[in-house]
């Protein structure tokens, strides 16, 4: 399974605490309004905005809070100063970290981003530095429960998955990012529990560190996450059971 679905999973383990819903639910909102700006507010017509009120519904936030979103960006006002930028840079032990960030003040962002790399003892490099270690997938998580991995994956193959990844009871199917609706839509219409689903950048190798630098590498991903500029982070880190063991026991 990659490094993705395994952080995500850890998050939403951790993200029950009602301060973590709502930073989550702030940065879902501002999802919403860069979805609205760019394709309008109907999510039949947008497929990204579409996903996000997929993922905002699986984060429990109410559907009377994801219409306000949608109707607030489509007067304007946030979304009109909101930029879409990346920053890339180097974990502790040198695995590459990928932060895409949604910000109304860059020069705040950049610092608050470069200040968690530099405490965490990585560092933050020039643009395209590691983003070429990456490349655009649909992740879609699922909950195989007592089905058969090997059915699952043939279902997910069937509806044009490109991949199929078994770990700790989890079915991670990957997808051309255009496709991604309509597996998810055939895994659902088979019965299918779909845990998760989002577009995401997935490393094309992964790298192996020691447990220490492992831990560390993911308690960097956790303190950049906590920036309310920060949207999401990736990484190429091989994330092993005892690197997780050791970053969840720190």
């Amino acid at each position: 399974m990659s490094g993705h679905s395994k952080w995500s999973q850890i998050k939403r383990q951790k993200g029950a605490a009602d301060v973590k819903r709502g930073q989550m639910f702030t940065k879902l909102g501002r999802e919403i309004a860069i979805a609205v700006r760019e394709g309008g507010p109907d999510p039949d017509g947008n497929a990204r905005l579409r996903q996000v009120i997929q993922r905002a519904r699986e984060a429990s936030m109410p559907m009377d809070t994801i219409d306000r979103a949608i109707k607030r960006a489509t007067g304007g006002g946030e979304a009109a100063a909101l930029e879409e930028i990346s920053y890339e840079g180097y974990g502790p032990g040198g695995a590459a970290v990928l932060v895409e960030a949604l910000t109304d003040n860059r020069n705040r962002a950049v610092a608050e981003i470069r200040s968690a790399f530099t405490r965490a003892g990585g560092s933050l490099g020039e643009s395209g530095c590691v983003a070429w270690l990456f490349e655009p997938r649909g992740v879609i998580a699922v909950e195989n429960g007592d089905r058969d991995p090997d059915e699952l994956g043939l279902i997910a193959i069937d509806a044009g998955a490109e991949d199929v990844r078994v770990e700790d009871g989890v079915v991670e199917v990957l997808t051309q990012p255009a496709d991604l609706d309509a597996v998810r839509a055939a895994l659902e219409a088979a019965g299918v529990k779909v845990a998760s689903a989002e577009a995401a950048l997935v490393p094309k190798t992964t790298v192996p560190l020691d447990e220490k630098n492992a831990a560390a590498t993911l308690r960097l991903m956790e303190k950049l996450e906590d920036l309310d500029d920060v949207q999401r982070v990736y990484t190429n880190l091989e994330l092993s059971e005892a690197a997780l063991q050791a970053y969840q026991s720190g």
